[in-house]
């Protein structure tokens, strides 16, 4: 069942930087407010990489219909890949007065005969959380009856919105699963990345050159994850958040409960990789692996600025908007100012009060309201390239500049050296493309 209590620590997380002097609400609900994602969609996200693991949500089908896997998130898991298809219990109003129970087992039974998982995320949502089924105890006895991990994840959307049902994932994880598996050996320089989707493969641009250097990946939260690793997380020596500072209460609470450390990383652009990978090294101490990894920085940056040169000829000059959310507001700009390229403004209508923080340093101009926004900076700034989601292609048609899509559904990874590449690429081949000059323009018989 809800825990109303955890509901209020994690809505005033005590590690935000926001809330160090004034005692404010991360993520607090606003009644039809949940429109821009609940934290239903929040907990799926964040738990949704590990492919070894059947996510189930005990909802009607259509609380994951709009929702399952929009992002692109491959896995190196060569078994079945059980996050391509949802699995709902598929609640109907029957349920609702009856109860769900029954088709909860029904499901569980089904899942564990037909595709052997590794273990199953059981979500809860706001019709099951107000009919009162009591998944806890169905899961339990499932859990000890077939003997593999049943996580409950308490994630209504009712309570809140995207970060805070990250956070309820997090929860989940963390009574349920680390701890629960020691290892046969404790590496050194091991580590935990938390908050890394392995969105298009973000994470294998930089997690070869941290192996490289003599890092441990001990496991993901989630990108590309394992449950038999995320078991044993608690063996890590240093817990790394990338980005996304919604999972910051677990780590604040492995460090109570484990002595484990934290860091926050990002691995956009050339300057916030080297600094992120500089970070993690320097937080061991180790006079060896910094010599590593200073050594192999060099060679990597060096690599990438020969790739970059031509690219930086075509943007010098160039000016951009990013309309995007969350981290990315300020990660893609450094990304962006790494190729050469002005930032005008970024959205951040989605960021936390530590992102607009961050936000602040890169770029001077902080959009609250991009959708109305965007179109004046255009024109005012005379803006070479518009960088957003799907939505906003037809703001960039009408005033006739280039367009990339840097939100969840693009196709290639834009993370570290190797993705800042792919960035310079894309960015170039749209300022490029006569097309977004051409479609503004009025047709032959309007002449």
């Amino acid at each position: 069942m809800i825990n109303k209590k955890l509901i209020r620590e994690l809505l005033n997380e005590s590690a935000c930087s926001h809330n160090e002097k004034k005692k404010s609400s991360c993520d607090k609900p606003k009644p039809g407010a949940t429109s821009g994602g609940c934290a239903f969609e929040g907990a799926q996200i964040a738990l949704f990489p590990y492919a070894d693991a059947v996510h189930l949500v005990h909802a009607p089908a259509t609380c994951i219909g709009a929702s399952w896997e929009t992002r692109a998130t491959p896995t190196s898991w060569e078994g079945e890949n059980n996050v391509v298809m949802g699995y709902s219990t598929d609640i109907t109003t029957n349920d609702v007065i009856f109860g769900g129970h029954k088709k909860l087992e029904a499901s569980i039974e089904y899942i564990v005969a037909h595709k052997n998982p590794k273990a199953l995320f059981i979500y809860e949502t706001c019709v099951t959380a107000m009919i009162g089924d009591d998944m806890d105890n169905i899961a339990s006895r499932m859990q000890e009856k077939y003997g593999i991990p049943m996580v409950v994840v308490h994630s209504p959307g009712f309570v809140g919105g995207k970060n805070l049902g990250s956070r309820l994932g997090g929860e989940a994880v963390l009574h349920q699963l680390i701890g629960t598996k020691e290892p046969q050996e404790i590496h050194p320089f091991g580590i935990n990345l938390i908050g890394e989707y392995n969105v298009t493969g973000d994470m294998w641009q930089y997690t070869p050159i941290l192996e490289k250097i003599g890092i441990k990946i001990v496991s993901t939260l989630a990108g590309d994850g394992r449950i038999e690793n995320i078991q044993m997380a608690h063996s890590a020596k240093l817990n790394v958040i990338v980005c996304a500072k919604s999972l910051i209460t677990l780590t604040r609470k492995m460090q109570e409960k484990y002595n484990i450390p934290y860091i926050s990383v990002s691995f956009y652009g050339k300057r916030d990789t080297t600094n992120a990978i500089m970070s993690i090294v320097n937080a061991f101490g180790d006079a060896q692996l910094i010599a590593n990894a200073q050594k192999i920085i060099q060679e990597k940056e060096a690599k990438l600025e020969e790739r970059l040169a031509p690219y930086r000829e075509i943007l010098h000059g160039k000016k951009a908007i990013l309309n995007t959310g969350g981290n990315k507001s300020w990660s893609i700009a450094s990304a962006l100012q790494d190729i050469g390229i002005e930032v005008v403004a970024t959205s951040i209508r989605k960021s936390t009060l530590e992102d607009i923080e961050i936000a602040k340093e890169y770029v001077k101009i902080l959009m609250k309201n991009p959708a109305q926004e965007q179109a004046q900076l255009i024109d005012e700034h005379q803006v070479d390239l518009l960088l957003a989601g799907g939505r906003s292609l037809y703001t960039a048609i009408k005033k006739r500049v280039a367009f990339v899509d840097v939100n969840q559904e693009k196709k290639i990874s834009y993370g570290a050296y190797g993705g800042l590449e792919n960035l310079a690429i894309d960015v170039v081949r749209a300022i490029e493309n006569p097309v977004f000059k051409i479609v503004g323009t009025k047709a032959p018989w309007e002449q």
